[in-house]
C-alpha cells in the first residue's frame, strides 16, 4: 500500500473511532465541543496501569463537575488508546469528543442540569 493511502485508511478509522463512540452527538456538536476543550488542561492522567477502577471513578467525578474532560495518557501506559477511549466512554456514559495524539477529550451532559448548551442537531 502506498504511503498516502495508508495515510488516509489510518484518518478514516481515526475518524471512524470517533462517530462510532460518539453516537448521540452531532458533527456541528463535536466541533462546538472540541473548540471548548482546546483551552482545557487534562483533569485525568493515565500512566501505567492504564485504565483501573480508580481511573474510572475520578473520570466520572470529573464528568460530573465539568461535563467536557481532556485526559492525557502517559507514553508509559502501553494500553492501546483507541480500545481504551472505547473502554472509558462505555464504562462513563460518555462520548469520545475527540482523540488527538495521546489525549481524549470526552463529553457527558448532566441529566438534570447541563451546564453546556449545544447547537441544535439540524
Amino acid at each position: 500500500m502506498s504511503p498516502m493511502k495508508e495515510t488516509m485508511s489510518i484518518e478514516r478509522a481515526h475518524v471512524g473511532l470517533v462517530q462510532r463512540l460518539s453516537p448521540n452527538l452531532t458533527g456541528r456538536q463535536r466541533r462546538q465541543l472540541r473548540g471548548l476543550a482546546h483551552e482545557l488542561h487534562a483533569v485525568v492522567t493515565i500512566g501505567h496501569s492504564g485504565v483501573t477502577t480508580g481511573v474510572i471513578g475520578s473520570l466520572h467525578d470529573a464528568l460530573a463537575a465539568h461535563e467536557l474532560v481532556k485526559v492525557k495518557f502517559l507514553d508509559t501506559c502501553e494500553e492501546d488508546l483507541s480500545e481504551a477511549a472505547a473502554l472509558i466512554t462505555q464504562r462513563t456514559s460518555s462520548s469520545l469528543v475527540q482523540k488527538i495524539g495521546h489525549v481524549l477529550v470526552i463529553y457527558r451532559p448532566d441529566p438534570d442540569e447541563p451546564k453546556l448548551q449545544l447547537v441544535s442537531p439540524k
